[in-house]
């Protein structure tokens, strides 16, 4: 799993700004593998539908993998005859592969992909850009396990796929229905930070990006689509079923020992309730209470469990220390990681050693329970050591939560910024960083229209191609292990003003 950082983090979200007249608001990807045959009539219906109902300026790329047959031909003679049609050929197989060279290449604001085959219908195309047009979202995906979608399949495939995202969700917690729906949309500026995180080359490319979009905390919306199954397609559904089940177990890894980088992609994202200074409501105070309660539950499971253990061999001032001392070090690390949502490895020892200093008060309030229990009766019943347990406990419980929140784990949002990178385990590779020339502050109008009626002859929309091995941006490469002593990271996006809940709209005067 890649550990390098992405180049910046993510502006706020807002509606997309205006580019030059002749650059597309939308660039649709077809990635295709010897598909001579469905090439050309998909993209002529794409075309179509497109110029019916889309309204803004679009093109469509064909990015062709490795293809051995005339795909290639099929490709440029498209480009030649139908102006918003490139070709782009990649001489390496793997979707995903493709998928991200033409994306971190394209100029257009909102990137879209969809299957050659066209099993999904075209209708759910503009709700599927529209919030990411307008700043609602910055993924979005057409999802066939949805309520209200329509499809058409046959039994093995839709248990093939109903059993893989109950194993997304069962493993990396995932929320979104459907990860393998060929109908897929992301805004650019999102692209050009998750991308760099993004490992898989093939049918996995687009699980492992939504996942950690989502463990990020971006926004994905999911369109409801009516799909109708391609007989003749030729996935290979074990092949791609063992490496999907690879992959997820690497980026479970990968979560799970917080090896991504997911702060670089997760905040400013303009107006975030959350982020506004509420007096007297603490920032995460009820996210925290819930994850406490729910780690204190088990916890307390886990205890009672360890103590009826440890009673069988000692007494039950034994017992009970044994329990509370183990209970205590899962209790730190699940509320470190769970409540508080510290990554890594960094304070861990200092934090469990505060974590004993709590474990100790939680020691104090049981013994001296259970001495005055056996202070006030000579042979107390198991149940009623139990009992009085279970309250003693309720009462560190509180303690425990106020000292973790203001001792062990405090908010330490209003520091400085995070300056450090996460560790390369590879020290001989190599990290290039693409910095961003400082644009000057400007205003956008309305996004660029599609000219509706014949108009005469003029220059090419794309004064050169969006591909072009040229780049305006300066490029600094340096060692991956000395990228720890970077103390700043120039940004590497396009700065947006964020919209502010003060902001009027002229259009009310």
């Amino acid at each position: 799993m890649r550990t390098d950082s992405s180049p910046g983090t993510l502006p706020a979200r807002e509606h997309l700004p205006a580019g030059d007249a002749g650059t597309p608001v939308l660039d649709v990807v077809i990635p295709v593998y010897n598909e001579e045959k469905d090439l050309q009539p998909c993209v002529l219906r794409l075309h179509e539908h497109l110029e019916r109902t889309f309204p803004y300026a679009f093109r469509i790329t064909i990015a062709d993998n490795a293809s051995t047959d005339t795909t290639p031909l099929v490709s440029r003679r498209l480009e030649a005859e139908i102006p918003e049609v490139r070709a782009f050929r990649l001489e390496q197989k793997g979707r995903g592969r493709a998928l991200r060279t033409v994306w971190s290449a394209s100029d257009a604001p909102v990137l879209a992909y969809m299957d050659v085959d066209l099993s999904t219908d075209l209708n759910a195309l503009l709700p599927l850009v529209a919030p990411l047009i307008s700043g609602h979202s910055d993924l979005a995906i057409g999802s066939r396990l949805a309520r209200s979608s329509r499809v058409v399949r046959g039994p093995k495939r839709e248990f093939i796929s109903r059993a893989y995202n109950l194993i997304l969700r069962g493993s990396l917690q995932a929320r979104f229905s459907d990860a393998q729906c060929g109908f897929k949309a992301i805004r650019r500026d999102v692209a050009q930070v998750l991308l760099p995180l993004v490992e898989d080359t093939g049918w996995f490319f687009d699980t492992e990006m939504l996942v950690i979009a989502e463990r990020a905390g971006l926004r994905i919306h999911e369109v409801p689509v009516d799909w109708v199954d391609d007989p003749d397609s030729t996935v290979h559904i074990v092949r791609t079923a063992t490496e999907d089940l690879k992959g997820v177990w690497r980026v479970g890894k990968a979560l799970a020992g917080g090896s991504l980088p997911l702060d670089r992609i997760t905040r400013p994202f303009g107006d975030d309730p959350r982020d506004r200074e509420i007096q007297d409501v603490p920032k995460g105070l009820a996210r925290q209470l819930v994850g406490f309660c729910v780690v204190g539950g088990l916890s307390t499971l886990f205890y009672l469990v360890l103590y009826s253990a440890f009673r069988q061999f000692g007494g039950s001032q034994t017992a009970n220390a044994l329990a509370l001392l183990v209970s205590a070090v899962a209790n730190t690390a699940a509320n470190r990681r769970l409540t508080f949502g510290v990554r890594g490895r960094g304070g861990a020892v200092r934090h469990q050693a505060q974590g004993l200093v709590v474990f100790g008060i939680g020691l104090a309030l049981t013994s001296g329970s259970l001495a005055a229990l056996n202070a006030a009766s000579s042979d107390p019943a198991h149940s009623t050591e139990l009992a009085v347990l279970i309250a003693a406990n309720l009462a560190a419980t509180v303690l425990r939560f106020l000292l973790f929140r203001a001792w062990v784990f405090p908010d330490r949002e209003d520091d400085q910024p995070r300056t450090d990178h996460p560790r390369s385990d590879h020290p001989r590779s190599t990290v290039v960083a693409t910095h961003a020339p400082a644009a000057p502050q400007q205003s956008y109008g309305p996004l660029p229209q599609r000219p509706t009626a014949p108009q005469a002859p003029q220059a090419p929309r794309y004064a050169t191609t969006p591909y072009s091995t040229s780049s305006p941006y300066d490029t600094t490469e340096f060692r991956a292990g000395d990228a720890a002593e970077q103390r700043s990271w120039p940004d590497a996006t396009v700065q947006l003003q964020p919209v502010r809940p003060t902001d009027t709209d002229p259009r009310d005067f």
